[in-house]
Order: structure tokens, then C-alpha cells, then sequence
């Protein structure tokens, strides 16, 4: 009877024991699956917006308690992609006619959480000290693409070098799009990525700024900077079903933050900001 009695204490004991492990690691495991939802990826095309990550919005996050990884691409369709299998939490590439054009074509279902200041396209010339001095068949190089081309004919419209037809598809623009064009410039389309280079070759030359930043370019030396409508600046962008996860209010808020705005200042000169960061002022 004593033995059993040992032996039914020894069983009791193991039980507790082993009750308590379980319990210690379930509550490790509740612990590591928490601090893993503080760990979030952000995607972004390398150059000036993933220095803003790294810069402008990392510190603040990491305040927050959050663990960042930068993940960079060298291309307009993987970091939605990525976004929208669950690779990334969020992504900063892309403006909102690019993103709804993407997300309708793809089926996948991507919102924005807040546009940021974007480096803005510019008129750069090796030639000409000023619009001014443009003269009549001067070579103008220009991108190739849609969505760049749409911005160009505008930029050289406020320029008054041209004007554009009204209501022009930005997805289906093309130089057929220029109504009037008294100086008889000579439109020479190229690839984006290859603009900074034409700044020596043709007359005028007008780059997308992330290009010009990307070729050490100095935004300020353009002879025009773009006036960009807010739906051409990029945005923070996350899945629609994240919208109103923690992650995601805690990166619009760090976005909307003072340090955010002090490091734009100080880092990112030239950028244009967003219409709701110049309303507050």
C-alpha cells in the first residue's frame, strides 16, 4: 500500500510538472507570436524611397517597439506582388493611378494608407541656362511609357511649350495627345531609366525624379520642376484587409509624424510634399 501510494505521488508530480511545462511554453510561444506581430516588412524600389524608409520612417517605428526589414526590388511588379501573397506588410513605390491600374488588372485587393512627398520630374538642360532660351526645333528626349508620358506633356505644358488635348487617358497617352506645339519641338521618347543620361545628348531632357536622384542629380538644378497633382505622388500601400490593423495605423501615423516631416526637410530637398502636409502648416 505504501508503494502505491509513492508511486500515485510520483505520477501526481510528474503531471504537475509537466502541466507547468506546457503552460511556461505555451506562454513563451503567446510571447514570441506577439513580438513577431511587431516584426513588419516594408517593400520599396531602391534609391530615394527606400531611404525613406530607412530614414524617415524606421526610427519611428522602431519607437514604437517595431522590428523593420527593408526588403528592396529593381522593378514596378514584384513589390505588389509580394504585398499582396503576404511577402510584405506594405509597400512605398507607387502613386494611386498605378496602384488601381496594378490591383484591377491583377485581381488583387490594395489600398493606400497615406501619400509622401515625391521627387518630382524636372526639365534639365546642359544647353539652355532657361525655358526662355529654347529655341525652335529643339530636341526634347522624353519617357516612353504611359505613366511618365502623361506627367511630361503636362510638365511641358505648364512650361508653355506645348499644349495637350484635354482629358487625355494617362494609361493611353502618347505624343499624339500634343494639340499645339509653336516651337515644332522634336519629341524623342526613350526608356525612363535612360533620361539622365539624355540630358547631354538631346536639348532638354525631362527625368522622373527617382531616376535623377538615382543618377546624383541635383533636383534643385532643374530649370522646371514638376507641380504634382497628388494622385501622381507615391504612396504607403497595404493590403485592403490590413487596413485597420495596428501595424498599419501605427505606419500612417509615423508618416504624419513632426520627425517624419524634420527628415524630409533636412534629407530629401526638392521632394514636393503631399497636399494634406501643406494644409496643416
Amino acid at each position: 500500500m505504501k508503494k502505491a501510494a509513492l508511486v500515485l505521488s510520483l505520477i501526481l508530480a510528474i503531471g504537475l510538472l509537466a502541466g507547468c511545462g506546457s503552460k511556461d511554453a505555451s506562454t513563451g510561444s503567446g510571447d514570441a507570436k506577439q513580438e513577431e506581430s511587431k516584426a513588419i516588412k516594408i517593400g520599396a524600389t531602391a534609391g530615394p524611397y527606400s531611404d525613406m524608409i530607412t530614414k524617415a520612417i524606421k526610427p519611428i517605428l522602431e519607437k514604437k517597439g517595431y522590428s523593420i526589414e527593408l526588403v528592396e526590388f529593381g522593378d514596378y511588379v514584384q513589390p505588389n506582388l509580394a504585398l499582396s501573397n503576404g511577402d510584405l506588410n506594405a509597400n512605398l513605390f507607387q502613386h494611386k493611378i498605378y496602384m488601381e491600374n496594378f490591383a484591377k488588372e491583377n485581381k488583387i485587393e490594395l489600398s493606400e494608407l497615406i501619400s509622401v512627398p515625391t521627387a518630382p520630374m524636372g526639365i534639365y538642360s546642359s544647353k539652355f541656362k532657361s525655358l526662355d532660351e529654347v529655341a525652335d526645333g529643339s530636341t526634347i528626349a522624353i519617357a516612353n511609357d504611359p505613366t511618365n508620358l502623361a506627367r511630361t506633356l503636362g510638365l511641358l505644358q505648364d512650361a508653355g511649350l506645348i499644349t495637350v488635348n484635354k482629358d487625355i487617358d494617362p494609361l493611353r497617352v502618347s505624343e499624339k495627345d500634343v494639340k499645339d506645339n509653336p516651337k515644332h519641338l522634336v519629341l524623342q521618347p526613350i526608356e525612363a531609366a535612360q533620361l539622365p543620361r539624355a540630358v547631354d545628348s538631346a536639348d532638354l531632357s525631362l527625368v522622373p525624379g527617382n531616376f535623377a536622384l538615382a543618377a546624383k542629380m541635383n533636383l534643385l538644378d532643374a530649370l522646371k520642376l514638376e507641380n504634382m497633382p497628388d494622385d501622381y505622388r507615391n504612396r504607403v500601400v497595404v493590403n485592403t484587409a490590413d487596413l485597420d490593423k495596428q501595424f498599419a495605423k501605427d505606419l500612417k501615423e509615423a508618416v504624419e509624424s513632426a520627425d517624419f516631416e524634420k527628415t524630409i526637410d533636412e534629407q530629401f530637398k526638392g521632394f514636393g510634399k503631399p497636399e494634406w502636409m501643406l494644409k496643416r502648416k
